[in-house]
């Protein structure tokens, strides 16, 4: 390991993951919501302003919630929504999306639901936490894509389906909900054949995605860690860059060129 004290954005490290991506023969990058923050949309739990940092996720955001309470529910998702619809790919997303076409990383693994790695132009996307691209009646099982969600809202602020009237879900896991067991299929095989793993925007604390780092870490792969604060992982990682993820991507994509 190259050193287990945090810099801000040093060239040598800069180096050294460019060197580690260009020798390997599997990189696989894991994603958090730190890469999205430059696009506008906030992270989870910075005071303030993160996402849960003035409501319970557990009131709003909870299965049982979307089952017992449908109009709470949808009175914090539908706005949130809303606004998520209108948000873009910022250069992060672009970088990881160059890295892939360049084939120099075989896919990405997100916890993010915006969708932006798909609109930033990234192809082999796993999405463990699902997206907001669509939502589904729990009855029948029609589908519909974002911008048809917002027509399904009847007088109580609640999605009903246009085929059956039953409930709609937004195509997400809630708390209290199992990931998708063929999402986590696809990310486990990524990470257990990287020779490389580099986690973007995220502090690798929620179980079970926290828990693919240290599976590319048993099978003999690296680690590199690109993101703002610290996490379980630091120790165990080959390179460490804490500065603003746009510029970090754009500088290994620098050497890297």
């Amino acid at each position: 390991m190259s050193s287990q004290t945090r810099h801000i954005g040093p060239s040598a490290e800069v180096l050294r993951l460019a060197e580690l991506i260009q020798a390997s023969e599997s990189t696989v990058v894991l994603t958090g919501a730190g890469v999205s923050v430059p696009s506008g949309i906030p992270d989870f739990r910075t005071p303030e302003t993160g996402l849960w940092a003035n409501v319970d996720p557990m009131e709003v955001a909870h299965i049982d919630v979307f089952e017992r309470d449908p109009a709470r529910f949808w009175s914090y998702y539908r706005p949130r929504f809303q606004s998520l619809g209108d948000k873009r790919p910022n250069a992060a997303h672009e970088a990881l999306a160059d890295l892939e076409r360049r084939g120099l990383i075989e896919g990405v693994i997100t916890q993010n639901i915006d969708r932006l790695h798909r609109a930033g132009g990234s192809r082999n996307v796993v999405e463990v936490h699902g997206s907001i691209e669509t939502s589904s009646c729990t009855r029948c099982g029609a589908v519909f894509e974002l911008d048809q969600v917002d027509a399904l809202f009847d007088g109580d602020g609640v999605a009903v389906c246009s085929s059956c009237g039953g409930p709609v879900k937004p195509d997400v896991v809630l708390f209290g909900e199992l990931l998708s067991e063929s999402a986590m299929v696809r990310a486990r095989s990524l990470a257990e054949r990287a020779e490389l793993m580099i986690c973007v925007g995220s502090s690798l604390a929620v179980y079970p995605v926290a828990g693919l780092p240290q599976l590319t870490l048993e099978r003999g792969g690296r680690l590199a860690i690109v993101t703002k604060g610290v996490t379980p992982y630091d120790g165990d990682a080959e390179v460490l860059l804490d500065g603003e993820v746009v510029d970090e991507l754009a500088a290994v994509l620098a050497a890297l060129t």
